[in-house]
């Protein structure tokens, strides 16, 4: 009987251990994601950024097929 009690016991340790472990590899996880979504963000505002520092053209609307080779040009 106390064989069994503690092999029981043994099991419930080994079990909280591994959520322990799988808690702490989502939270990982997680920040890491963050963090990439973080650096990402950052990328894409820098891309903006430069493009419009080029000025390019501005689409002013309109029917004109000369004009829109023109401003692909």
């Amino acid at each position: 009987m106390l064989v069994q009690v503690m092999a029981q016991r043994a099991l419930a340790d080994a079990i909280e251990l591994m959520a322990n472990a799988m808690a702490q590899e989502a939270v990982s996880r997680t920040a890491d994601r963050v963090a990439q979504e973080a650096r990402r963000g950052g990328e894409d505002e820098l891309r903006l950024e430069r493009f419009m520092n080029n000025k390019p053209p501005i689409f002013k609307g309109g029917y004109d097929p000369d004009g829109a080779q023109q401003w692909i040009e």
